[in-house]
């Protein structure tokens, strides 16, 4: 379908009489508003033609002011009546989702924004086709640019460098703009379309998924927090051992390394409580806390030992160590000894006004007042190189880097904050690359488009703010949060949905959100603190995880919905595995991030009971996963429930859910195997992502015996679930028959597999029919 993408602008956007501003001398940095200096520019939207047709498939915004400055902000038409999502910075480091229907409703700091709208150029209103165009503001040279709204429903453009002595007076290629009848496949192209024209970073197809992801996980943070030592990791590491949930993946998170602080104590001070985070990194090296016997002395590597030992020992086959992208918090300490080659000078950071309008942070309080001690970007990757050199010569797999937007605040005197994020990310993944052949990375605290924009080669990034176990407003806002960032996200990267505990009042909750999230599957327990219940819900006896295969994105008719605050709609995730799609719905109402309180608080504290209601088609993709003989029916399988529903092609489910209650829906297409004969596999029954154990489906029809041999591959064990619409005439569990159940009135086939010790083993399973 070909869209007219001038007849989208000008439907979405009312154009005003065009003008730039930037903020005054003197005037408050907390929202950059069109409402000071005014002035006259050119706004124009440049075509970016599609190769293989040569028709207009997007367009880029452009323009031009009167003179030069470091901050521009553009407006650029009215915007009302149209629903739209917006994903904005609501503080320096994370995203979160909000929606709207007209211009004063975009956040400060918007970097995606997609908008509903009807095709009536043929004169229809009822019945008229659902289009969906997406801005996105991208990287000019030096400059960001970052979509708002003002108090007139004015869209406007926020152009900026992040350093004084770097002006323009002009932006070719500010907003990319790209319409069509998908939201998926419309943001899909305009990222692609952004890739070709900036070639500054890959699409996520394009880069190497690391391994871990398939591997359950624990991360030290919530169990140690900094207090992290080689015997505490020793002690959850054989913790999960006897537990029968072997961690595969350790992510020994902030704690391990050698750092020191300049500042006298102070109770005067008013960042006092945030001095920690203006450490400084004072060695590559672990501190005592991991050298042998606490030694201080480095003729023998603790670390080495312990990435040994979990290896060994506790059968992990990935050990990830956390570092901060300055190195620490506060960077690296200047001129510390054996650090002197890297340059370190101490910087002073300065938020954007945009992200002062939102959210303070403490770090950045503490960091204005103490500095951060920033590696000349020329030595980057010499900090790097060295850095990762000393972890891969001690066995260490990969790093978490975290606090990575905190360079976007220091492109004073670095050429601004573009210039300066992508010298620090080209050095990070060109020593990623030596050091770690598996593109070991995980990026963190970095959700903006002067990172994301300039990622060749990162592919997991964490995908929200973090998980907060003693915080009882940041659950369900955590669920929504990763769900809409990734619809954005997710083309970059594969969305990393955090740690979370098994044994927690929302354990339940937040393990079927990462089962749907396609995602890494992870806990910070502490040792002897475990729901292995739970968590043999996701892990199989090898350790290994059913990881869907897609980043999980909510459903198009919850794109615009606002599951967090309405009050009235229920949140549904879809994702696919290879055999089938999975629709999970939450109960997510009652808490967000409040614009007047600045930060995340409960707005509801008793939400109610929600009904909605999930359909095949809800998972986008179910057309390439069932093939092109599939007429439409689906069999549903009910993780919570254990109920099997058969659903004729265009039919919905019910599902009823209090707050922080969910179900997961496998939706398994139905093959006609004659015109009786109607089957789905379905998988695992107990485990939350019940059909990612299914790898394969053969049919073959006989010319004896039964009407069909339905071949499986599956991975995984426990009890094992197939609908049938008649009874199998037996089953075959590798090279045995095995005994099976059969619920004429649901058409359930279920029996039970064994478990096996190899590794990622695959089951072959016969039904015959």
């Amino acid at each position: 379908m070909y869209i007219n993408l001038g007849w989208c602008i000008s439907l979405i956007l009312a154009p005003t009489h065009f003008i730039v501003s930037a903020p005054t001398a003197g005037s408050s940095p907390e929202c950059p508003s069109s409402e000071r200096n005014r002035e006259e520019y050119l706004l124009s939207p440049r075509a970016c033609q599609d190769d293989c047709v040569g028709l207009v498939a997007g367009a880029f915004i452009g323009a031009t002011a009167s003179h030069s400055k470091s901050l521009h902000v553009f407006p650029v038409g009215v915007l009302e009546d149209f629903r739209f999502m917006c994903l904005f910075r609501f503080k320096l480091w994370w995203m979160t989702q909000r929606m709207g229907t007209c211009g004063k409703d975009i956040p400060l700091e918007t970097q995606f924004m997609l908008v509903e709208s009807k095709d009536t150029s043929d004169g229809l209103v009822e019945d008229a086709p659902t289009i969906y165009t997406v801005f996105l503001p991208v990287l000019e040279g030096p400059f960001r640019a970052a979509l708002q709204g003002n108090e007139k429903n004015e869209l406007e453009i926020c152009l900026e460098s992040g350093d004084n002595a770097v002006e323009t007076d002009q932006g070719n290629h500010l907003v990319y703009m790209h319409a069509g009848p998908n939201p998926f496949e419309v943001i899909k192209q305009a990222v692609e379309a952004v890739e070709k024209h900036l070639q500054t970073f890959h699409h996520r197809e394009k880069k190497k998924l690391p391994s871990f992801v398939d591997w359950f996980g624990w991360c030290t943070w919530d169990a140690f927090y900094t207090d992290v030592t080689a015997e505490g990791v020793e002690q959850g590491l054989k913790s999960f051992s006897e537990g029968g949930v072997p961690a595969r993946f350790l992510i020994i998170d902030d704690g391990w390394q050698q750092i020191g602080s300049d500042i006298k104590q102070d109770p005067n001070t008013v960042v006092q409580e945030g001095a920690q985070f203006a450490n400084r990194l004072t060695s590559i090296k672990e501190n005592s806390k991991f050298q042998k016997n606490g030694s201080t002395t480095e003729q023998e590597s603790g670390l080495k030992d312990l990435v040994k030992d979990a290896k060994n020992h506790h059968n992990v086959k990935f050990i990830y160590v956390w570092h901060a992208l300055a190195g620490y918090w506060g960077g690296v300490q200047p001129a510390g000894p054996g650090m002197e080659h890297y340059d370190s000078a101490l910087a002073y950071p300065v938020s954007s006004p945009g992200v002062l309008g939102n959210q303070p942070d403490i770090v950045m309080d503490s960091l204005a007042v103490h500095g951060l001690g920033l590696v000349h970007p020329k030595k980057v990757f010499n900090f790097y190189n060295e850095l990762h050199a000393y972890l891969s010569s001690c066995g260490v797999d990969g790093v978490k880097v975290d606090v990575q937007n905190i360079i976007e605040t220091l492109g004073a005197g670095h050429g601004g904050r573009v210039s300066l994020t992508r010298s620090y990310i080209q050095g990070l993944e060109a020593s990623i690359s030596r050091n770690f052949p598996d593109n070991g990375c995980i990026a963190c605290m970095c959700h903006n488009t002067d990172g994301l924009y300039s990622a060749r080669q990162t592919a997991v990034v964490r995908a929200s703010d973090d998980f907060y176990p003693r915080d009882p407003a940041s659950h369900t806002i955590h669920i929504s949060s990763v769900a809409y960032n990734t619809v954005f996200l997710g083309e970059f990267m594969q969305p990393d949905w955090d740690m979370f505990h098994s044994l927690h009042p929302a354990a339940d909750y937040h393990a079927a959100a990462r089962a749907v999230g396609g995602c890494a599957i992870y806990v910070s327990d502490k040792p002897g603190h475990h729901n292995f219940e739970l968590l043999k819900k996701l892990v199989l006896p090898d350790g290994s995880i059913l990881r869907a295969q897609l980043p999980g994105r909510p459903t198009v008719d919850c794109l615009f919905a606002d599951p967090a605050r309405d009050g009235i709609s229920l949140l549904k995730i879809w994702n696919v595995n290879k055999c089938s799609g999975i629709v999970g719905v939450f109960n997510c109402q009652g808490a967000g991030w409040c614009k007047v309180a600045k930060k995340t608080r409960i707005h509801d504290a008793s939400p109610g009971t929600l009904t909605g209601s999930v359909k095949a088609t809800d998972v986008d993709a179910i057309n390439e996963i069932a093939g092109s003989d599939w007429n439409g029916d689906v069999a549903v399988y009910g993780y919570r429930s254990k109920e099997v529903i058969t659903l004729p092609k265009g039919a919905s489910l019910p599902v009823t859910l209090q707050v922080l209650e969910y179900e997961l829906f496998h939706v398994c297409p139905l093959k006609k195997i004659t015109a009786s004969i109607s089957f789905a596999a379905i998988g695992l029954l107990n485990m939350f992502n019940s059909s990612g154990a299914i790898e394969h489906i053969k049919i073959e029809k006989p010319e004896q015996e039964a009407a069909a041999i339905i071949t499986l591959k599956v991975r995984g064990c426990g009890r094992f679930g197939a609908y049938s619409s008649q009874r199998p005439l037996k089953c075959i569990v590798g090279k045995s028959d095995t005994e099976f159940e059969y619920e004429a009135e649901t058409g359930l086939v279920s029996l039970d597999i064994p478990v096996r010790e190899e590794e990622m083993y695959k089951w072959v399973i016969e039904i015959h029919v």
